[in-house]
């Protein structure tokens, strides 16, 4: 298993609005396609006005197969220009769990 942890950092004040868009017309479409959805958090401290992620996969091939699936499908599409006007920047990791992780 790998797990992918995505950041996207948002315009100023941009996170409620984000999250309630998300909700309402992302949230069913990327988990029905991503599968194992693990976290989805606001930060509070630190760098703030970010939104961070969590996505487990079987592995690379899966994670890539699931992600082409997403940019396939019709609902998806029609909602990125939606909530890309509120993203400033985007960063995606690959996390490789240690032997004794629980996820």
């Amino acid at each position: 298993m790998i797990v992918e942890m995505r950041t996207y950092t948002l315009k100023v004040g941009q996170v409620g609005n984000y999250l309630k868009l998300y909700e309402a017309e992302g949230l069913e479409t990327q988990t029905r396609i991503l599968g194992r959805l693990l976290g989805y958090y606001a930060s509070e401290t630190g760098d703030v006005n970010q939104v961070i992620h969590l996505w487990a996969y079987d592995d690379l091939a899966d994670r890539q197969r699931r992600r082409a699936a997403l940019f396939a499908d019709p609902v998806w599409l029609a909602y990125i220009p939606r909530i890309v006007e509120m993203i400033v920047t985007q960063e995606s990791k690959i996390l490789n769990p240690a032997k004794f992780s629980p996820t």
